[in-house]
């Protein structure tokens, strides 16, 4: 399978609508079915200087081009956190365990690493998503504690785990 990261661009919308739908996918982040292209175009059209959006898009056998998979950091804004921030990850069905989520996942500790200098990334992952919280731990995350019922997902409140990777090499630096 063929496919690059870029960043994220205007018209972007439709192709992270479909992902943010799908089922396989919309269960896992926060999603719903009826979420509308607008709000996804909206989103990327609003994007400042603290969020970091990427999209892995893999060219079809007929030449067209399809967003595979998507993948962003936000720095949070509040000075005294302004060393941490957020991911967030999703990759098409079709195309998860064929190293998409590792491309966009390393692309994004390059960026908070080797261009922000943050010392802390967390996210958020449902407790029985075993493939993605391999995928984090692989990447040196750690899960830090449970969300209890921390969100919807088919008609029950489920748990989440809050994981976090610490860059000990930037935080050295700041010492």
């Amino acid at each position: 399978m063929e496919y690059h990261i870029r960043p994220i661009e205007i018209g972007d919308g439709k192709g992270i609508n479909e992902l943010r739908r799908m089922p396989g996918v919309f269960e896992n982040v926060l999603g719903i079915p009826s979420e509308r292209a607008k709000r996804n175009e909206e989103f990327i059209a609003n994007l400042d200087v603290n969020q970091h959006q990427f999209v892995a898009v893999a060219r079809l056998q007929d030449g067209q081009e399809v967003i595979i998979g998507s993948a962003g950091l936000t720095v949070y804004p509040n000075h005294r956190m302004r060393h941490s921030g957020a991911i967030g990850i999703m990759i098409h069905k079709d195309y998860q365990n064929q190293g998409v989520g590792s491309a966009l996942l390393g692309r994004l500790i390059d960026v908070a690493d080797n261009w922000l200098m943050l010392v802390r990334i967390e996210l958020t992952v449902f407790v029985d998503n075993a493939r993605a919280i391999h995928l984090y731990e692989r990447f040196g995350f750690e899960k830090e504690g449970i969300k209890r019922l921390a969100a919807i997902r088919n008609g029950k409140y489920e748990d989440e785990y809050l994981m976090a990777r610490i860059n000990r090499a930037n935080y050295n630096l700041q010492s």
